[in-house]
């Protein structure tokens, strides 16, 4: 499972060149907030010469223009190279003209209609209302969140000791996350940190994330993503644990009686045997057959 996304500016190419080295599980190259005006142009030109020929062992998204997202699309889709787009202040609407744009762009490319997939960024009020809709949409591949866009929108303020989000934030990311489990989509996608010189709070608020269902985070600096994959990593005593839970119950079931205990005598219930293997789908390659729709 894809644990880090790592923004790059597209019209950084440079940038692009290395960002496969710095440790991310993907790379989204950024024509959206990333990219001045006057650079769209450039932008446009470098991540489809990247997307042309992407590196080795990891995956390439690009975040478009919801302003310009035709446009973008078939600037982008150039062949097999893309795995996605990612598509800021998502709408139903949005997502059926993205849809639209890929469908056409496969078609040009011969890429078979279908092959990309979307990532939908929940960043305004109508996406927070739609969000059900939206991740039960065709091509999704797994929600994120805007945090700083919603907030806006909102007039939500953070803290100004903190940093951190009003607490009733917390209930926006419950509708993304079980809009996400409802339609059997990945679970989704944190939002970035921009305290970049802050490691305790990048460690704090990932593990928050994950706590609430998140299982994986998107960054915008390199030095970010050590700590996101280590969150979203389950540890060595985790994994032994929830393989325990399985052989338990693999030998219950084996047995015909369906209930289970562990070592310690406690039993093992469903819900128990989920977590478990929740556990372990997070566990080997980054880019996991189950990265998507179940």
């Amino acid at each position: 499972m894809t644990r880090s996304y790592l923004y790059v500016p597209g019209d950084r190419p440079s940038a692009l060149a290395k960002a496969h080295l710095r440790g991310a599980d993907a790379i989204v190259v950024d024509l959206e907030d990333a990219v001045p005006p006057a650079g769209k142009a450039a932008a446009r030109a470098a991540a489809a010469e990247f997307v042309a020929d992407p590196p080795p062992g990891v995956r390439v998204f690009v975040r478009v223009n919801s302003d310009s997202l035709d446009e973008d699309i078939a600037a982008v889709v150039v062949g097999p190279g893309l795995a996605g787009i990612w598509v800021p202040k998502a709408d139903p609407d949005l997502l059926a003209a993205a849809g639209r744009a890929l469908t056409a762009a496969e078609r040009r490319v011969g890429l078979t209609v279908g092959a990309l997939t979307l990532v939908p960024l929940i960043e305004t009020a109508r996406g927070v209302l739609d969000v059900r809709q939206i991740a039960a949409g065709p091509r999704v591949l797994r929600l994120g969140i805007g945090e700083a866009d919603l907030a806006g929108e909102l007039g939500m303020q953070r803290d100004p000791g903190t940093g951190d989000l009003p607490d009733g934030f917390a209930a926006i990311r419950v509708q993304v996350v079980v809009a996400s489990a409802a339609a059997g989509i990945t679970a989704p996608v944190g939002p970035v940190e921009t305290a970049l010189r802050d490691p305790a709070r990048l460690e704090r608020t990932t593990r928050l994330l994950l706590r609430q269902g998140f299982r994986a985070r998107s960054a915008i600096h390199p030095a970010q993503l050590e700590t996101i994959n280590s969150v979203f990593t389950p540890s060595p005593d985790e994994v032994d644990a929830a393989r325990r839970v399985m052989e338990a119950m693999s030998r219950a079931d084996a047995a015909g009686s369906g209930v289970a205990v562990d070592a310690d005598g406690r039993f093992l219930d469903r819900a128990v045997v989920r977590a478990a293997a929740e556990v372990l789908s997070r566990v080997g390659s980054v880019q996991d057959p189950a990265d998507g729709r179940s």
